[in-house]
This record gives structure tokens, sequence and C-alpha cells, in this order.
């Protein structure tokens, strides 16, 4: 044994790898002596992340509209003066219709048909109604007029005849004698015209009344419907 370690030892090649070996530990010895000089480079600290700013835009502007210059008005010609009526206006009140005497209709109007005058003993129309009554009773204006005629008719005795507006004349017949009311005088509804009587010569049989009549543009209305307004 001892001579095999003496015959590596004296051999050439021992001592150059053992050359080789110490060249190889001083070169990397080296090395590492260079690297512990030289700083660590320093690092720098970490720069905050901050977000990008947002884009700003500026708004657009509204296009720019060109508009027609307004059209002149036309000059109002000035009124003309008118001349005011500064005359009070007195307001009318509503027609009033009435009836003329409150009674009994003993003869019925009759235009298209004949009846039986008593009196007379014949077959006649009947333009007017004939209401009962005692003698001396007040007979009413039917509505508000103005006395057309005061007569005394050879028939049907002392009469009073009322125009009233819308072409309706009232007549009231077989009257006392002097009515209370004169021609051209207005009357209002329900004035008093005259008293009941026994004059009418053609009606003579039915006793006192009042013979009550209407027309309207000269033609016979049925008192009935008259006073009905």
């Amino acid at each position: 044994m001892d001579n095999k370690w003496n015959t590596i030892l004296g051999s050439a090649g021992f001592y150059v790898t053992m050359a080789v070996c110490l060249l190889v530990v001083g070169i990397c010895g080296y090395f590492l002596l260079l690297d512990d000089d030289e700083p660590a480079p320093e690092l720098e600290p970490d720069a905050p992340v901050t977000a990008p700013a947002p884009e700003i835009t500026e708004p657009e502007e509204p296009p720019v509209v060109e508009t027609a210059a307004p059209e002149p008005i036309p000059a109002v010609p000035p009124m003309p003066e008118v001349e005011i009526d500064d005359t009070p206006v007195m307001a009318e009140a509503p027609r009033l219709v009435i009836s003329p005497l409150q009674g009994e209709v003993v003869t019925a109007f009759s235009v298209d048909e004949l009846l039986y005058n008593e009196t007379l003993a014949d077959w006649r129309t009947h333009d007017g109604i004939d209401i009962a009554a005692a003698l001396g009773d007040s007979v009413l204006a039917a509505c508000s007029g103005t006395v057309m005629a005061v007569t005394e008719d050879a028939l049907m005795g002392a009469t009073v005849v009322i125009d009233h507006p819308d072409g309706f004349q009232t007549t009231y017949a077989n009257l006392q004698s002097d009515p209370a009311v004169t021609v051209g005088e207005s009357v209002s509804a329900g004035q008093i015209i005259g008293a009941v009587g026994d004059t009418a010569a053609a009606e003579a049989a039915q006793g006192p009344h009042l013979h009550f009549s209407v027309t309207q543009d000269g033609d016979a209305v049925d008192p009935n419907e008259f006073l009905a307004q």
C-alpha cells in the first residue's frame, strides 16, 4: 500500500493535477472577491401608480340656425269714430198674460163649426169666448198694450179693443157703457178697463157675461191658447 502511494506521489502527473486544481481555485477566488467589491445596484422605490387622467373633450357648439327676419306688421288703420247714443235704455218687463175675468165659459171659441145663437135663433161662428159673470164685475186688461178703440157696437154693445206686441189685439165686449179707459191710453196687464154689462144685443139671452176675443195680424185666435202663454 505504501509503495502504491509512493509511486503516485513520485509521478509527474500528480504534480500537474495539483497545479491545475490550485489554478482553478485561485481563479474562482479572484472572481468571488471581484464581485464582493462592486456595490449592489440600488433599487429605486416603486413609483406610485396613478390612474390616467380622463380625457376631457370640449362640448360641441350647437349649429347656428339662420332665421328669417320677421315680416313687418302692417299698420292697423285707425278705428272710425262712432257716434254713441247715450240715451238710457229702459228694461222691458216680460209680457204677462192674465185672464180678464174669472168665471165659467158658457160659449166656446168656434170658427170652424157653427154654433146655435139663442138670441138670434140662428147658427153662426163664434170668434171668442163668453165668460159668465155678475153685472158690474171688473174686467181686466189681459196684457199690457195701447187702447185702440172704445166703441158702442150695435150687436156687441160697449166694446174696448187693446193693441199688443207681436200683432195681437184683444177685444172686450158686452161691457157697461162708459168704460174706464180712453183711446191711446197705455194699459198694463191686470188693469181695470171696464165692468161686465148687458149691452150686447146679439147675446142678450145668455145673461150677464164678458165676450172676450183675440186676433193676431187680423186672424181670429183661440183666446184659451193666448191666455195659456
